[in-house]
């Protein structure tokens, strides 16, 4: 009897055990279980599972430090989802993706971007209060920084502002209060039309309705960047410029500010200069000192900029390939005007080679680039045409 009793207190602390660990061993296989589902959804999709593992650990802790309010199950995947797969099959083909980009799911896809100032930290959702609707860039020297200074309080909060640095001088800007907030992106000895063509991509300033592309040598007293933009949208203008003031020789009387008016898209000039009256100079036509495009005409033009011809020259008779009818989408806002300085900053930046100062080195390579960019122009044209007359007389006509 005496074993016996012995026997049945040691048995009731055994069978106790043996239910706690059984408790134990099934949350245990539960809680693997329950996590197996999106590791082998993940695992499908090239995502190590200790990689998951690893970013939940740091997830959970930043979430412990208030620095994020979504929950576990909202980052990097939806455990809910599955393994995406329709039909048995994982392969994604979307041919209307962008190029080298159809192997993404449609809803992935950003294929555009911005000049917007993101913060380091917070919500992405609530980092832009307001998006400015419009870009305005200058490229400019560290000399000009009083001009460029008044230039810029010309524009409202609803401009972005993009200062393009040939001098290589950028922290020195900071002194200027709106300098904080602007882009800056430095090459030495650049021009204007090589940042267009590097930094301007359509895709990457098509949140803007309107690009300014102006020079640093601009007087802006009577200029004012808001009423500029409604009379450019009052007159339907998809390329334009303000009209200049005849304080220096003007190389066209298009550009011209007319009195009494709050925009021109003809003029009259010297004989022979002009190939019919919608024809540039005397029509569709601006030039590229002060030159703004909607972001539907900028799109063809930055296609037109030449990667190796970065002055620009010729461009001014050639955007109005752009825009139909140009003759009626192109134009000077007289309203609005401004002073062209003339000041050779750029030049400056040129070398010295036998005999000839750094502006004129510079000036010839302009007028040699117009030359170049017409001819590409006329020759890209003319192909295209002769392929258009071989398509038709190979295509055979059925008697």
């Amino acid at each position: 009897m005496g074993i016996l009793h012995r026997s049945s207190v040691i048995k009731r602390p055994i069978d106790s055990m043996r239910v706690i660990l059984t408790t134990f061993v099934g949350v245990f296989l539960g809680f693997l279980i329950g996590i197996s589902f999106p590791l082998l959804s993940l695992t499908k999709l090239g995502v190590p599972p200790g990689l998951v593992l690893k970013v939940d650990q740091m997830y959970n802790t930043d979430m412990k430090s208030g620095g994020s309010s979504q929950t576990p199950e909202n980052v990097a995947f939806d455990r809910r989802s599955g393994s995406g797969e329709l039909n048995g099959s994982s392969e994604i083909w979307v041919p209307s993706n962008p190029r080298g980009a159809e192997r993404l799911a449609p809803g992935i896809v950003a294929a555009d971007s911005d000049f917007y100032l993101h913060r380091l930290w917070g919500d992405p959702n609530e980092d832009l209060p307001r998006k400015p609707n419009y870009l305005v860039t200058f490229t400019v020297g560290y000399n000009q920084r009083d001009n460029i200074d008044k230039a810029v309080k010309k524009f409202s909060e609803n401009f972005t502002i993009l200062l393009f640095h040939y001098d290589g001088r950028t922290t020195e800007w900071d002194d200027f209060e709106w300098s904080k907030r602007a882009i800056h992106v430095s090459a030495r000895k650049q021009s204007k039309w090589w940042y267009a063509k590097r930094f301007l991509h359509p895709d990457i300033v098509a949140p803007y309705d309107y690009i300014f592309v102006w020079d640093e040598d601009l007087g802006v007293e009577n200029f004012d960047a808001e009423e500029y933009i409604k009379l450019v949208r009052k007159h339907g203008l998809e390329i334009s410029q303000p009209g200049l003031e005849p304080v220096k020789g003007l190389a066209w009387q298009m550009t011209k500010k007319q009195d009494g008016l709050e925009v021109h898209k003809h003029t009259v000039e010297k004989a022979g200069w002009c190939t019919g009256p919608n024809m540039p100079p005397c029509a569709a036509f601006v030039e590229i000192m002060a030159p703004v495009f909607s972001r539907t005409a900028w799109r063809c033009v930055w296609y037109m900029i030449q990667n190796d011809l970065i002055h620009g020259w010729g461009l001014d008779f050639a955007v109005r390939k752009c825009v139909e009818p140009a003759h009626e989408k192109i134009g000077v806002v007289d309203a609005q005007w401004i002073v062209h300085q003339g000041l050779p900053s750029l030049g400056s930046q040129g070398e010295t080679e036998v005999g000839k100062a750094p502006w004129q080195g510079v000036r010839e390579r302009c007028k040699k680039e117009w030359t170049m960019f017409l001819s590409r122009l006329a020759n890209a044209e003319k192909a295209y045409f002769k392929s258009l007359e071989n398509h038709h007389s190979n295509i055979s006509v059925p008697l």
